[in-house]
């Protein structure tokens, strides 16, 4: 997927006012409209000038792709930084069935018919409940095990003065439910936009992402750990301490175990109803022979074990 420079398709300055990304737009689609413009790409010129604008005219898409930095080239291939957009608050919703088909480029960003909702409250006697916001949040793993309260920072764009896109911070003091799932959303009545007259004020629905983990990885409410164990324990078996996110616990390896053999701890994934498993991948790792001894190990086992692990492959 190619990256897009939606300011060099509109030829403005990144730091264009909202009021000059207005007037280059009109002038570029006078130009490259299919119906009038002799250029042989005009077609293809005029989506991509219609797609830059739905971006850089709405203060909350044009804030959230200048965060992806000014590095990247047109043409250059592209796929979004992982969470590229968390703690990053919007508002509006979807455009539905009848959006237009942007590029790939837009849709990895801001997925189908993302659209940013304004409205207008100016008129006398006007009482409409204001927008809900939605932004991404980072929590860790061991916050969905036992819930915590958590200080989270949302950044917000706004338009200042001059007509350019700047970025509010905000901080808001949240407790995160234990049991608590990826993608799951928690909703905090009040917190979107402020209600036009006497309407009520929007909602702000976090969507819960974890942290990147060292240990772990999630899938539903299950979690997978790889656990390294000596060959001595594999063969033997053994009884082992495994880490859990919610403190270590006993391990019984079977006699025998070879190869990448799962082993399922019930109950000790993310808590809920029901709760999820944790998966214990062993992994059979080999001590180095760097000593004397330990070389002089490896070369009894040659001797004595007469083990070929290549026997099946009839070589």
């Amino acid at each position: 997927m190619d990256f897009k420079d939606y300011y060099k398709i509109m030829g403005v300055a990144r730091d264009a006012s909202q009021d000059e990304i207005k007037r280059a737009y009109r002038k570029l689609a006078r130009k490259y409209h299919p119906d009038v413009s002799k250029e042989a790409d005009a077609e293809a010129l005029f989506k991509d000038l219609g797609e830059a604008y739905a971006v850089l005219k709405d203060p909350e898409k044009r804030a959230a792709y200048d965060q992806l930095g000014a590095g990247w080239k047109a043409g250059q291939d592209f796929q979004p930084p992982p969470d590229w957009d968390a703690g990053f608050e919007f508002s509006g919703g979807f455009a539905g069935a009848d959006a237009p088909p942007y590029s790939d480029f837009f849709e990895s960003l801001f997925g189908r018919g993302f659209t940013s909702a304004q409205r207008d409250g100016r008129q006398a006697g006007i009482h409409v409940h204001g927008e809900d916001h939605h932004a991404k949040v980072l929590i860790d793993l061991e916050d969905a095990y036992r819930g915590a309260a958590r200080s989270i920072s949302l950044r917000a764009p706004e338009l200042d003065s001059t007509g350019h896109v700047s970025t509010r911070l905000r901080t808001l003091n949240v407790k995160i439910p234990k049991g608590v799932k990826q993608g799951q959303r928690i909703r905090l009545a009040g917190q979107g936009s402020p209600g036009i007259g006497k309407g009520q004020a929007g909602d702000l629905y976090l969507e819960i992402e974890f942290n990147p983990h060292s240990l772990y990885r999630v899938e539903g409410r299950d979690v997978y750990l790889e656990l390294p164990v000596a060959p001595w324990e594999a063969a033997l078996g053994a009884t082992v301490k495994v880490p859990t996110p919610d403190g270590p616990v006993d391990l019984k390896i079977p006699k025998g175990t070879t190869r990448r053999r799962k082993l399922r701890l019930q109950k000790r994934g993310i808590p809920g109803e029901p709760p999820g498993d944790l998966y214990v991948e062993l992994v059979i790792t080999l001590p180095p022979a760097e000593s004397d001894t330990a070389r002089q190990l490896y070369q009894k086992m040659q001797q004595d074990l007469a083990y070929n692990p290549r026997s099946k492959l009839g070589v």
